[in-house]
């Protein structure tokens, strides 16, 4: 055991480091941003949902080469792995099209749409719009991403984390408020800084999968177009985005019900999911891990290692779940406060802290085990549950608490946490029952 734990570690530990920097860039530009008042803060909170609504449709590109390059690296076949990636390429292209077109043309009425307000839309029209431009750079990252993950490399996606990290929150910085000679652009300013860390970011992919990786597996070949692998890809890329858009879109409805409850409300609610979002930190991590780990065993055809090495995983990331759930349930108050001087958001946004500090647990059993099953290609049942229990269970839930009942805010978070708790009960269950022993690399027909 102790051997596996450390390989996990190994590979676990930079992908921390990946998304805490994402995380935590995330936390102090909304911080730096939140003394622009509320009304900035919920944008910035809407505008997150947005996003991760676009991200999420289109997030199965970069997971599927992801978990079919860990296969192919297990199997020892590169070659087929490179293409793989090339065909992702090809597909994000098209991606990063549409979110420019949507940027364009869209921002200020999807704005109003989510939240009820054309003031909020014209104040955060310009924002908005950056963050689809940036968008277009970043589906790429998460592509090379998931290629060096899949290879094992998670060292290249953190230290790329990093960088463009601290290029957003510098930026965010002095182009907010005017710092070090550069123009004050406010909220605007905010958004420039996503979209000159993601460009920062996808330069340094392109140089370390062109360049560095070359010599080692061949990256620079020829693109052939191959049509069953292009089908295969678009296939599981396609259940992939939808099961993650399914949770996505439910969590915009649990946002636009926020909404409703007026602007401190929703203040509060970024706050919170803000904080909760050092939790998805490791759960995030732990989850790519284990798809890695357990990817690379069924390529050697080792699937029963790969069901052991999956459970350790997840057993490492409830542990950090348990540690940080402490942390943050005794100093919900202290933390809340860090984000806004309003006493009234900073008081609801702790108690919110404190109904998920626990919970959480629940939401890393969701990822921990889902990053398994897409290690086995188990893309189907994902979506099925996804989809089932997100807009069939958690959205009806979520308005019965939040309005029927009349508990507001703690209403939605409670329902939240219970949706969780189900969803990642029911893929822990999943990869138990599954028959190991038929596990076999997925290839194309």
């Amino acid at each position: 055991m102790l051997k596996s734990w450390k390989k996990i570690l190994f590979l676990g530990l930079p992908s921390v480091l990946s998304f805490a920097a994402m995380t935590v860039t995330g936390t102090i530009n909304l911080i730096m941003v939140g003394h622009l008042g509320a009304i900035a803060i919920a944008i910035v909170g809407v505008s997150n949902i947005i996003m991760y609504n676009v991200w999420a449709l289109f997030s199965g590109i970069g997971q599927t080469v992801n978990y079919l390059v860990a296969q192919s690296y297990g199997a020892n076949d590169m070659d087929r792995g490179v293409k793989r990636i090339q065909l992702a390429l090809v597909m994000g292209l098209g991606v990063a099209v549409f979110a420019f077109a949507a940027g364009a043309t869209v921002s200020e009425r999807i704005l109003s749409l989510i939240s009820g307000s054309d003031r909020m839309a014209a104040a955060g029209e310009d924002y908005l719009r950056l963050r689809f431009y940036a968008m277009a750079f970043g589906i790429f990252n998460f592509v090379f991403h998931g290629f060096f993950r899949g290879v094992g490399d998670t060292r290249t996606p953190a230290l790329l984390s990093l960088a463009g990290s601290l290029g957003m929150i510098f930026f965010t910085y002095v182009l907010t408020y005017g710092k070090l000679g550069f123009p004050e652009l406010g909220l605007v300013g905010a958004g420039w800084a996503f979209f000159i860390g993601e460009a920062l970011g996808l330069t340094g992919a392109l140089y370390m999968y062109f360049i560095r990786m070359h010599p080692r597996f061949h990256t620079r070949v020829r693109f052939e177009f191959n049509r069953p692998e292009a089908k295969l890809i678009a296939a599981e890329s396609g259940k992939l985005g939808m099961q993650e858009f399914a949770m996505s879109i439910s969590m915009f409805i649990f946002t636009a019900f926020v909404g409703r409850l007026g602007a401190n409300a929703l203040a509060a609610n970024e706050v919170a999911l803000n904080v909760m979002s050092l939790g998805f930190m490791p759960a995030f991590a732990f989850s790519a891990t284990a798809t890695i780990l357990v990817g690379q065993e069924v390529g050697r055809g080792e699937p029963l290692s790969g069901r052991r090495l999956g459970t350790d995983t997840a057993i490492i990331g409830s542990l950090f779940l348990l540690v940080l759930g402490t942390f943050e349930f005794f100093f919900a108050e202290p933390i809340a406060s860090y984000y806004t001087a309003d006493s009234q958001v900073s008081a609801l946004a702790a108690e919110l802290i404190k109904i998920s500090a626990f919970m959480q647990i629940f939401d890393g059993l969701f990822n921990f085990y889902a990053g398994g099953l897409r290690g086995i290609g188990d893309t189907s049942f994902l979506l099925r549950t996804s989809l089932l229990f997100s807009l069939a269970g958690f959205v009806p839930l979520t308005y019965l608490l939040t309005f029927i009942m009349g508990l507001g805010s703690v209403g939605a978070w409670v329902s939240l946490y219970l949706y969780l708790t189900v969803l990642g009960t029911a893929l822990m269950i999943r990869f138990y029952r599954t028959d190991w022993l038929k596990v076999k690399m997925k290839v194309s027909e």
